[in-house]
């Protein structure tokens, strides 16, 4: 009977100390929040930290994916002062997945990605800690952005919150493949839209236009698609009758934001005449005219296919079409979007976020709900047309849905069963849950990738400079891919590349005879490395 009675009491207990311990951490927020700029620097270098430490105690980012050894190749590029490189005399040997090398040597990908990396490699001499720069930066903005759209102590609370999910363990914070850029992008844009309707200011607009540009240099399409609500707002609201006087809106909006997108503009169009040869021509058009079979969107037909050179390429770009092929048919479409957008899901909310989000019909009063939810609405519709969707497609509206998310929280906060503040524990146990469960994005590494990157450490630690020839056996992955380089391929000190027939590797030893060759059979269990044949026979 005593102990029942002292179960109770320690029942009847708990919640009052839980809220206890809830209150006196809202009040701390709430004091450090007052402090915006404070606020917004504190998230980012607890970010930058955190994601710094997270990686040194679970070992340096491995590349796994094709895209992250092409946005490595444009960081080492950039790194070097260059914004492409002069193709390779052989390039034939070192053709990969995502890669350039005619008419020039480069990545693919837009720069903005490949611009942090490099970054981190000039200021401390790996491209992980432009990783963690960008990740900071992002969880920085993303609180500055939402100060504009919730009070403060909400806002400090979501830029936390954002550290916790996307800037510790995620893959934009532990991998080389990129969201962070385009999630800083959107940032900077809603945080800047809101504040300028608010109030005109000239340092909002080029802050605006910034965004922009980085959405347009990391996530062009994706990045277009949430710029158009945007822009309807704003235009709306210059021309609108509660708007600012046509002097204040052009000196304090219009001109700054046309000077940053004329710059971009420019930039952008030099960067692809010297990678490209035409100022309109993206790197991401000439390699899809070049390799590619499947086309970007579903609603467009497939390519012919192209000439290759490399069984594996072809493998990879005929397994490509398959899967494009595939979402032609009602029944393909729906599997692999339910599939697709899962990820999404997973990724952003997951169950933990899912559950404040039902307190949304409670806020579509709000005209700023109605344009954050139209926003991932537009952008949902954008990514159904797309013939492939990662989570980090969706990166630029990371920020919008985080005011989602937090307005759902403030409204879930406030809802009381039977006189009882249940809301303010579910929303407590929701962020200790989400703390608790962190660890899980933590991106494992490949197993080849992992052999990939031994072998790799261990000839660089040789005083000698290395060849390595790479043989794939006929039940090859595709995806699992092995020769990438440097952006000074000979002045690397190990060298990947394609073996072909005799007569080309007969060509390719003579040209790099001051090297030791190996062969590396990259599918053998494990992987092995032997010295390549003085016959030079397959």
């Amino acid at each position: 009977m005593a102990s029942r009675r002292a179960r109770k009491t320690f029942v009847g207990l708990l919640p009052g100390s839980v809220l206890c311990v809830c209150g006196a951490i809202e009040r701390g927020l709430d004091r450090l929040a007052r402090r915006q700029g404070l606020a917004v620097a504190l998230v980012g270098m607890l970010c930058f930290a955190g994601s710094a430490a997270v990686t040194l105690l679970r070992g340096m980012p491995v590349p796994s994916n094709n895209d992250e050894f092409s946005y490595l190749l444009a960081a080492d590029t950039f790194a070097h002062g260059r914004l492409t490189n002069p193709p390779h005399p052989l390039w034939v040997h070192f053709e990969s997945i995502h890669i350039l090398q005619q008419p020039t040597y480069a990545s693919k990908y837009p720069p903005g990605q490949g611009l942090f990396l490099a970054a981190g490699q000039v200021l401390a001499g790996h491209p992980v800690v432009g990783v963690w720069l960008s990740v900071a930066l992002a969880c920085a903005a993303l609180t500055w952005m939402l100060q504009a759209w919730l009070p403060p102590a909400w806002a400090l609370l979501g830029g936390l919150l954002a550290v916790v999910r996307l800037g510790l363990f995620s893959y934009w914070a532990q991998r080389y493949w990129g969201g962070a850029v385009a999630a800083l992008g959107g940032a900077l844009l809603f945080g800047a839209l809101r504040r300028l309707v608010r109030r005109p200011r000239r340092r909002d607009a080029l802050l605006l236009g910034l965004g922009l540009a980085l959405l347009a240099n990391s996530r062009p399409y994706e990045g277009l698609l949430v710029s158009l609500p945007a822009a309807a707002v704003l235009l709306l609201w210059m021309f609108g009758k509660s708007g600012p006087p046509v002097r204040v809106a052009l000196s304090r909006v219009v001109l700054p934001v046309g000077l940053v997108l004329a710059l971009t503009a420019v930039a952008m169009a030099y960067y692809n005449y010297r990678v490209t040869g035409d100022p309109l021509r993206l790197p991401y058009q000439v390699h899809q005219e070049t390799y590619a079979i499947e086309p970007n969107f579903l609603w467009q037909p497939p390519r012919p296919e192209p000439v290759y050179r490399h069984a594996v390429l072809a493998n990879y770009h005929r397994k490509m079409a398959l899967k494009y092929s595939r979402q032609r048919s009602l029944t393909g479409l729906v599997v692999e979007k339910v599939k697709r957008f899962g990820r999404l899901w997973r990724f952003y909310l997951g169950p933990l976020l899912t559950v404040p989000l039902l307190m949304l019909p409670w806020m579509l009063k709000d005209r700023w709900m109605r344009l954050a939810l139209l926003t991932c609405g537009v952008l949902g519709v954008g990514l159904l047309a797309e013939t492939w969707i990662n989570p980090h497609y969706a990166a630029p509206i990371t920020a919008v849905l985080y005011v989602l998310v937090l307005r759902s929280m403030r409204h879930l906060r406030v809802w009381r069963w039977r006189g009882r503040p249940v809301g303010r524990v579910l929303v407590w146990a929701i962020l200790g849950f989400c703390v608790a469960f962190a660890p899980q994005m933590w991106p494992k590494p490949m197993t080849w990738s992992v052999h990939r990157a031994r072998i790799l450490a261990s000839l660089e630690r040789d005083r000698v400079r290395h060849l390595v020839l790479v043989r794939y056996s006929p039940s090859h992955h595709p995806y699992n891919e092995w020769v990438y380089n440097r952006a000074d391929i000979d002045g690397a000190k190990v060298v990947w590349a394609r073996e072909m027939d005799a007569a080309r590797n007969r060509e390719l030893l003579a040209y790099f005879k001051d090297r030791r060759a190996w062969l590396v059979e990259a599918d053998a269990g494990p992987p092995r490395l032997t010295p390549y044949p003085s016959d030079s026979a397959r």
